[in-house]
């Protein structure tokens, strides 16, 4: 895709929107901010995906669509409504955009989608071409990456980017347990044994780059690192990064108790994703361990 193309990023006020905006403004291209609110910059476009609220024709002549909607799945304890809010603000924007892409003649959607699609798979690997789990997770992966239909359908080149832990500088997982870590308070979790596929910060951005410009890529797409490890060897490793002990266990009927239902789906299982798609495709990672990663994510940071 040439420096000059236009990209329009719904979410771009997240972890992954703001650094991807960053990114691609880097590269001299344009961006569009799709915004649920009174625009202020000529880069913003106002949408309500609750309402289904959009003028197509603000995207005509786009070249791709980012879509990275959703609220977060371990915000709060799960209830009855915080489940629907997920799936609200997954599914029903995905719908919009999809639609709209196909209104306007966008050639690319990029969406948002998570390895959460796989179930607890243990600790078995799992690529692009394993088939569902079970769980709401699996359901909600599920229905969110079918709302991406009417784009498919009619042409144009979807990528569902199905997403790991992303190893950030600020924000997302490490922001909340790093404090804690920092303290020597960090702890397996459960038996440790359950996979984590992670992903840093840097990664998750280049790739997103190069699935927009990669014509030849398309569908699902694990976007983890090429190690998924399981949360004992997580904690040990983060422990070693911040120089600090991590002799802990919280049990798991404790984390169930302060969790609910989230505990054995978000925490005590997990997936050990790899990125099959991704190698197949040429891409290559600046951070392949767990410890790479941990180290961009924490090393200081200059003014």
């Amino acid at each position: 895709m040439p420096s000059d193309s236009v990209v329009a990023v719904a979410g771009s006020s997240g972890l992954i929107g703001t650094a991807l905006v960053y990114a691609l403004r880097a590269t001299d291209r344009r961006v569009l901010r799709l915004v649920r609110r009174a625009p202020t910059h000529a880069d913003e476009v106002f949408w309500n995906p609750d309402t289904g609220q959009f003028d197509a024709e603000a995207l005509r002549g786009v070249d791709a669509v980012v879509n990275l909607c959703g609220v977060n799945v371990g915000q709060k304890r799960w209830s009855g409504a915080f489940k629907q809010s997920l799936r609200d603000s997954r599914i029903g924007p995905t719908e919009v955009l999809s639609r709209a892409v196909v209104d306007a003649g966008v050639p690319v959607l990029i969406n948002s989608s998570a390895v959460g699609f796989y179930g607890d798979t243990g600790a078995t690997p799992v690529d692009e071409t394993a088939g569902p789990g079970r769980g709401f997770l699996a359901r909600l992966t599920v229905d969110w990456e079918a709302a991406t239909k009417a784009a498919s359908e009619h042409g144009v080149r979807v990528v569902l980017t199905r997403t790991g832990l992303v190893m950030a500088p600020s924000g997302g997982l490490l922001g909340r347990i790093k404090p804690l870590f920092a303290l020597g308070l960090g702890a397996r979790l459960g038996n440790g044994r359950q996979y984590m596929s992670w992903i840093s910060l840097e990664d998750q951005v280049r790739a997103l780059l190069f699935a927009i410009a990669r014509d030849d890529l398309s569908g699902p797409v694990n976007f983890t690192g090429p190690a998924p490890v399981t949360n004992a060897e997580f904690t040990a490793a983060l422990g070693r990064t911040l120089r600090r002990p991590t002799p802990l266990t919280v049990p798991g009927f404790a984390l169930r108790a302060a969790l609910g239902e989230f505990a054995d789906e978000g925490v005590l299982g997990g997936q050990r994703a790899v990125p099959a798609a991704l190698e197949r495709a040429g891409f290559t990672f600046h951070h392949n361990t767990i410890g790479e990663a941990l180290a961009f994510a924490t090393a200081p940071t200059s003014d």
